[in-house]
């Protein structure tokens, strides 16, 4: 057996980033950037009013009333004639001439003279400088950048309708176990209900992968060794669930090493999911998860999910914390647990139901708590790290 640790770089060492595609910037919620983003205008691309007011040439006032001159509304342009103001909008275009504007509220008109009654006004208050945002030339978004919902709005922002992004991952499901039944049918005597398949492919999707094929295999090695080779043949990543360990109906090791899958490391030093097996054909990564559910779940948050992330060619994009524990817990030395967690405040407590085959537990939890290896007391407040999901 091998330390998660080691896992985690082996699996790091031999997973190599997808090919780059083009695609329309309104669909790239969630991508990988694989390109820098230089922005080729000014943001704002003129110098742009910040509120509804009045602008004006701040060398003109001088304490004195000033005639009102014109309207510049957003989308307008125009000029200003000196010891003039003209009302202008929030978002507009400065005319020509002014280089401030007064709040609409601290102002007086009388007889379409306007007098400024801000005191603290000075030149250029309430006026967003050309570029101030991004300059043209600059850098908008570094390369490997995830985008979220306002990082296309800035694309947009930009003139921007194509960029370049890593290709999501087709992912391939196996699941194996001739005890399973799938959800809607009547359950038989001796089986439980299928659960991984829904799990994996749920948290798939919230992560952005959407190219998911899933596929069902009693536990017999030439039945999974012909599902295996299918599924490579059209997937970027491999998932197998159950079927993992050394029983006698563990079919999954043996049919990967005669379907040519260098595995790389079978068997970690944690709980839940010791069994875990990672290998590659070619440069598709192969994941063997054991079969009980809340398993399943975590080894998808500690080593699937930070593959996909290199898949995309990005590093491991999950959030970390050190929190203090809420409620001790002990263990023994040895291995690695993962327990399902609840941040709550500025704790994060252990919950109940940490055995492997539990899900419940999993529904209210938003972290996984690692405790190390060789540690076996962790008292009330005691550091952990937190992996947030």
């Amino acid at each position: 057996m091998i330390s998660v640790n080691e896992a985690i770089n082996i699996i790091h060492k031999n997973t190599t980033s997808l090919a780059v595609e083009k695609i329309n910037c309104a669909e790239a919620v969630h991508r990988i950037l694989a390109e820098d983003i230089f922005s080729s205008i000014n943001t704002p691309p003129f110098e742009q009013s910040a509120m509804d007011g009045y602008a004006f040439c701040f060398a003109d006032f001088k304490n004195k009333p000033l005639a009102i001159s014109g309207i510049i509304a957003a989308g307008d342009v125009g000029s200003l004639p000196a010891q003039h103001v003209c009302r202008i909008f929030t978002g507009a275009a400065l005319p020509q001439g002014a280089d401030t504007v007064v709040m609409q509220e601290k102002v007086s008109v009388s007889e379409n003279m306007l007098s400024i009654l801000d005191e603290n006004i000075q030149q250029g208050s309430n006026v967003r400088p050309k570029g101030s945002e991004i300059k043209k030339g600059e850098l908008a978004l570094p390369k490997k950048t995830k985008l979220n919902p306002s990082a296309i709005g800035l694309l947009a922002s930009l003139g921007l309708t194509q960029i370049s992004v890593y290709s999501l991952p087709r992912v391939s499901i196996i699941i194996t176990g001739k005890e399973l039944n799938t959800p809607g049918n009547s359950l038989q005597e001796g089986k439980v209900y299928e659960s991984n398949s829904y799990g994996l492919s749920a948290a798939l999707s919230q992560n952005g992968i959407n190219k998911i094929n899933i596929f069902r295999v009693d536990d017999n090695k030439e039945a999974t060794k012909n599902i295996i080779e299918k599924a490579l043949q059209e997937s970027d990543l491999l998932i197998l669930t159950g079927g993992v360990s050394v029983g006698d109906y563990d079919y999954v090791a043996q049919a990967l090493e005669e379907c040519k899958v260098d595995i790389l490391f079978h068997r970690v030093k944690q709980k839940p999911g010791k069994p875990i097996l990672f290998g590659k054909k070619k440069n598709i990564p192969v994941f063997g998860l054991p079969g009980n559910p809340a398993a399943v779940m975590t080894c998808f948050y500690k080593y699937v999910l930070p593959c996909i992330s290199l898949l995309q060619g990005k590093e491991n994009s999950t959030l970390s914390l050190l929190l203090p524990l809420k409620n001790s817990y002990s263990k023994k030395k040895g291995l690695t647990h993962f327990l399902k967690g609840k941040i709550e405040g500025n704790e994060v407590i252990a919950l109940t139901g940490q055995e492997s085959y539990k899900l419940l537990s999993f529904t209210e939890a938003n972290c996984i708590i690692e405790l190390e290896e060789e540690k076996e007391n962790f008292e009330k407040g005691t550091l952990v790290t937190t992996h947030l999901i």
